[in-house]
């Protein structure tokens, strides 16, 4: 049952966050988890089951940020959780080879046949630093392009004009980086054609690798426009420049086969993450046979992991991909999205405020302004303190957004068409409060 703000404690949470800011910076593990961007204190998670998470004072939310994603299949699902039981009572880490690192693997390349050989890693941003180290290697080049708001992990190279947290934060750029390796690493507008043809032609002798989010998921959900990923295939082939596909989101959610089967696009490299995990931290990096054979051992380019391979996360891996088998589950969560983003665009209509929604199947994001939403700039003109107000609300009435403008919306197989419809019912009120 949704709880108003008089039925909602926040007591314990207030406490917890009081002692974690004289332990951590800002109070937490992960920027965004701060809730600064809407202006209130973060509630602190004891427990999540199906689509709810419950707080430390005992609240109960319907939960839309899925764990930023990978919780595809709802919290703690029960062959999951079991697996991983057993998985654990056999030990937590090997820092040896496994049986079970052969089974996803080869669940992960059946999947995704441009993934001729995979290795795993412990998160997506250590997948994405490998495959950049991998592909300078190839290539024999040193830059890099990335598209303006795409995030890919907080690897130095990667936080240039960067998504996500960053763009929560206002950071234009992290310090730390030094100027020599940032200026390896050019950007361009996402969704840009005519940019991305002029950037490339200046820069193909320098170009080692062009990476983007297919659909970008860090700037909120932005889908590409038809010709962006055709045309960025034909220009890195044409150039000699290795093409990654960051799928760390995408991968699994947006189909089996990630945005690559969804748009009939093949890349070089592909960095998956999130949902291949189960919830546990898992990531992976592969691709052409021809790129991958360069990693050690079998070649001279050297990326380790104690953990990578971890026997509790690929268990949970192998779990949660054997479930997304199961026959219609992506049409139920397209039509779930259809169905959320439907009532929440007639939810704004009716409180006569202009939004953009974006939506790729089960990720979506509202966007506090007209638009159209097709690159960061445009995305950048939301009004994010109508987001925060919109944001304070819901949680009020117990739905779990995520703290943040510029992220999205994920749903899982838990989410049930009642909690949709309760989630539309917050937002018409939710939607009035937003015009301040």
């Amino acid at each position: 049952m949704l709880q108003s703000r008089a039925l909602m404690k926040t007591t314990a949470s207030k406490k917890l966050f009081e002692a974690a800011q004289k332990l951590m910076p800002g109070g937490v593990n992960s920027p965004v988890r701060a809730f600064k961007a809407v202006g209130i204190q973060p509630p602190f998670i004891t427990r999540a089951k199906g689509a709810r998470l419950y707080d430390a004072d005992g609240n109960a939310f319907v939960d839309y940020v899925m764990s930023w994603g990978p919780m595809i299949l709802g919290h703690a699902p029960a062959p999951v959780i079991k697996a991983i039981a057993r998985a654990a009572a056999r030990g937590t880490s090997y820092g040896a080879p496994t049986a079970l690192e052969v089974t996803l693997a080869k669940m992960i390349v059946e999947a995704f046949p441009s993934m001729e050989r995979i290795r795993l890693v412990s998160s997506g941003t250590e997948a994405v630093m490998s495959a950049i180290r991998v592909a300078r290697a190839y290539t024999g080049r040193d830059a890099i392009l990335k598209f303006d708001g795409c995030y890919h992990g907080h690897a130095d190279s990667m936080l240039v004009k960067a998504g996500s947290g960053v763009a929560t934060l206002g950071i234009p750029d992290s310090p730390g980086i030094p100027a020599d390796l940032a200026r390896h690493t050019l950007t361009a507008p996402y969704n840009d054609v005519g940019s991305l043809e002029r950037l490339l032609e200046a820069h193909r002798g320098n170009l080692a690798c062009v990476i983007v989010e297919p659909v970008a998921g860090n700037m909120g959900v932005v889908p590409p426009r038809p010709e962006f990923l055709s045309r960025l295939r034909q220009l890195t082939n044409h150039y000699g420049i290795v093409l990654i596909f960051d799928e760390v989101i995408t991968g699994f959610r947006v189909d089996y086969g990630g945005a690559q089967s969804r748009y009939g696009i093949v890349p070089d490299l592909t960095c998956l993450g999130k949902i291949i995990g189960g919830g546990l931290p898992v990531g992976v990096y592969g691709g052409l046979h021809k790129i991958m054979r360069l990693i050690a051992p079998e070649g001279p380019v050297y990326q380790a992991g104690t953990l990578s391979g971890n026997p509790l996360a690929v268990t949970a891996g192998i779990e949660t991909l054997k479930l997304l088998k199961k026959p219609g589950l992506y049409r139920q969560l397209e039509e779930r999205g259809r169905l959320l983003s439907h009532g929440l665009t007639e939810a704004a209509r009716e409180a006569g405020v202009a939004v953009t929604f974006n939506r790729v199947g089960s990720m979506m994001t509202t966007f506090f302004t007209p638009g159209p939403v097709t690159d960061y700039a445009s995305a950048k003109k939301s009004d994010t303190e109508a987001y925060a107000r919109f944001f304070r609300s819901m949680l009020e009435q117990g739905v779990y957004l995520a703290p943040s403008q510029f992220e999205g919306v994920f749903l899982s197989t838990s989410h049930t068409t009642a909690d949709i419809a309760k989630t539309v019912k917050a937002a018409r009120t939710a939607f009035k409060k937003s015009k301040g």
